[in-house]
């Protein structure tokens, strides 16, 4: 994280507190695009205790990191067994079918000249990847600076902690709360998450 993001964010004086209580924290592509889609899938609506161990039995039972051909070829039973649910195991499924299949190129070269929007609308093409899904993939998997997913329940959750007593805020007071992190949301959501997990 450079100066210019720093600076930025310290424009709110909240967000600077976090800065100061949290260091530099790092928005950067992830090394394998399909594990981290992998990721995001296991962890939807789930608590991050029960998606941390749901997700290391998920690698468990592929023998290693995921890949397409690991993914289609799980045993169901197995992948069920670890705690995926049958849709869960469908989704799983869909990706793996789409990265491999290539109809798309949703690695970090094949989207770069696709704006946010764009590459959230190819995502969400994929069985199982909603829109909560794809805002991620653009953080974790993509290291897009300026995603806000308003979709995720801590990042609400720790914006009406951090801003309003942890009293309810609406969908735009939240965004007009992050409008002074442009264009570096996605810094911003990472220390609302660091905090909402402190």
């Amino acid at each position: 994280m450079d100066d210019r993001i720093t600076a930025t964010l310290r424009e709110d004086p909240r967000m600077a507190t976090l800065v100061d209580r949290h260091g530099r924290l790092a928005i950067e592509p992830a090394d394998d695009e399909f594990a981290r889609l992998c990721t995001s899938i296991v962890n939807q609506q789930l608590s991050t205790a029960s998606a941390t161990a749901i997700h290391e039995r998920f690698l468990g039972v592929l023998g290693g990191d995921p890949t397409p051909e690991r993914v289609i070829t799980a045993d169901e039973g197995d992948l069920r067994g670890a705690g995926l649910s049958r849709t869960k195991v469908e989704y799983l499924r869909s990706a793996g079918e789409a990265f491999r299949d290539g109809g798309a190129d949703l690695s970090r070269e094949g989207l770069a000249d696709h704006d946010d929007e764009a590459v959230i609308e190819e995502l969400t093409e994929i069985r199982g990847v909603g829109e909560w899904t794809a805002r991620m993939y653009l953080i974790s998997a993509l290291g897009r600076e300026d995603v806000l997913p308003l979709g995720d329940l801590a990042v609400r959750k720790g914006l009406e902690q951090v801003y309003n007593d942890g009293e309810e805020l609406t969908r735009d007071e939240m965004r007009e709360i992050a409008e002074v992190w442009r264009p570096y949301r996605s810094y911003g959501t990472r220390y609302i998450w660091a905090e909402y997990e402190s």
